[in-house]
């Protein structure tokens, strides 16, 4: 067992390495110079169009699309992978962050567009989307047997990963949490996650979005709210620490207190990993919720879905990484999540206990979302046939993942993560005139 921990871990390291990591800022960075940048220059166009009434066919609203995609992304990589990013490459992780997630919006705004655009409905009357079918149907058509590979590539590996980080983990970091502060049996919290899971599910995608729509704001609103209070109270402190991000991110950071120190490659390295894990721009899993929205307009929704990664990372990754920085935590030694609770504990009574319950209620969203993710996966390969065993399974799945260590789960997700990128980057490459022409046919009759 040792052994093959050791390979995938020796093969998650080779995914993840430069050469993934360039290769989803090189396609952001071209997929925003071909958009004339245009997700920078219309972002206020994005955000009213994401509360606008829609109109056309789908199955739920464009904000319900964007809850949803946001419900699987909005997790642990705000508050543990924020942290991470600064334990190993100092404040200036925190501007690779932003870097990525800027040119990481072209990517987000491609695969949403793409999404729509190649979408089909299914034997139940559901508009499905996402990677695998933009492969069939846009990359097929150029390239039928490159097609014929990619597409279930990226559905296989979506289904197993789902498992992983979209299962098996985040039920356990549920459990951890709450037994580590409300000292909660972990059995307990598998199962009342399995029941409650299970009523979800049944209910299938507008169920979810129902869900996804009034917890991921209500608990991104939470999340926010006491982190901007931390700040307030440290209003002070923010001008050094913004100057200390942009000077870190150019600059070695020597060793403090508990902080090791960092050169500047390893800023560029742990912001990038960091905020891509956060986001998921480059993935494609996100595209899976945006093919449902209600729409009659590629563009359109390609607009509300890179809001995803603007909030997600612009936003509650830029909380807290400044809470973390400006109460000094930074230095403290700590890593991940006890990092993130650390900072917000030491400026607030129950700090803590806030990170805690949003940890907890990001990664319940994320098994949510993630759910939705695998499901398409497994009704492309097996058709609509394999849905309810995929759901039934899934719900079984829950109370083990929150009794189970599960780092070599993680490590096999992770990879699988990477792998996913694979397919969907050559796709949104392969795709980018027809995203170009459909984007400037769009703005010029707008």
């Amino acid at each position: 067992m040792q052994a093959l921990h050791d390979f995938v871990e020796m093969i998650d390291g080779y995914l993840w390495g430069p050469w993934m990591l360039g290769a989803l800022a090189l396609t952001g960075v071209f997929l925003t110079i071909g958009l004339r940048f245009m997700p920078w220059r219309k972002l206020p166009q994005a955000f009213k169009l994401a509360v606008h009434p829609s109109k056309g066919p789908g199955d739920i609203s464009p904000f319900q699309a964007l809850m949803t995609a946001m419900a699987a992304t909005v997790g642990t990589g705000n508050i543990a992978g924020v942290a991470t990013a600064i334990y190993f490459g100092g404040p200036g992780a925190l501007f690779y962050m932003w870097v990525i997630a800027l040119v990481g919006m072209a990517t987000k705004y491609s695969e949403a567009v793409c999404a729509v655009a190649y979408r089909e409905v299914d034997e139940l009357g559901n508009h499905v989307g996402g990677p695998m079918y933009y492969i069939k149907n846009g990359v097929g058509a150029k390239f039928p047997k490159v097609a014929l590979v990619l597409a279930p590539a990226f559905a296989i590996f979506t289904a197993f990963a789902g498992f992983g980080i979209g299962n098996g983990v985040q039920a356990n970091s549920v459990a951890l949490a709450l037994r580590d502060t409300f000292a909660v049996p972990v059995e307990v919290t598998g199962l009342a996650l399995m029941v409650i899971v299970g009523l979800v599910l049944i209910g299938g995608i507008r169920r979810i979005a129902d869900v996804a729509s009034a917890l991921v704001p209500t608990m991104i609103v939470i999340y926010l709210g006491t982190g901007l209070i931390i700040l307030a109270m440290n209003f002070a402190a923010i001008p050094s620490a913004v100057a200390l991000i942009f000077s870190s991110a150019f600059t070695p950071v020597a060793a403090e207190g508990g902080f090791l120190g960092a050169t500047v490659m390893l800023a560029i390295r742990w912001g990038f990993a960091r905020g891509i894990f956060s986001n998921e721009a480059g993935l494609g899993s996100a595209a899976i919720a945006h093919a449902a929205a209600k729409t009659d307009d590629p563009i359109h929704q390609g607009l509300v879905g890179m809001l995803g990664t603007f909030i997600d990372t612009i936003i509650v990754c830029t909380i807290t990484g400044l809470v973390i920085i400006t109460t000094g935590a930074w230095m403290s030694g700590e890593n991940g999540a006890v990092l993130t609770g650390t900072a917000f504990g030491s400026a607030l009574p129950y700090g803590g206990v806030i990170v805690t319950v949003c940890l907890a209620l990001f990664a319940f969203s994320t098994l949510l979302g993630w759910s939705y993710y695998g499901e398409r996966a497994v009704e492309f390969l097996f058709g609509v046939k394999a849905i309810v065993p995929y759901r039934i399974v899934w719900v079984l799945a829950v109370p083990v993942g929150a009794i189970t260590s599960l780092d070599f789960v993680w490590l096999l997700a992770d990879a699988l993560n990477a792998m996913m990128a694979i397919p969907n980057l050559i796709a949104l490459l392969i795709l980018s005139p027809a995203i170009f022409a459909m984007t400037k046919n769009y703005w010029s009759k707008n």
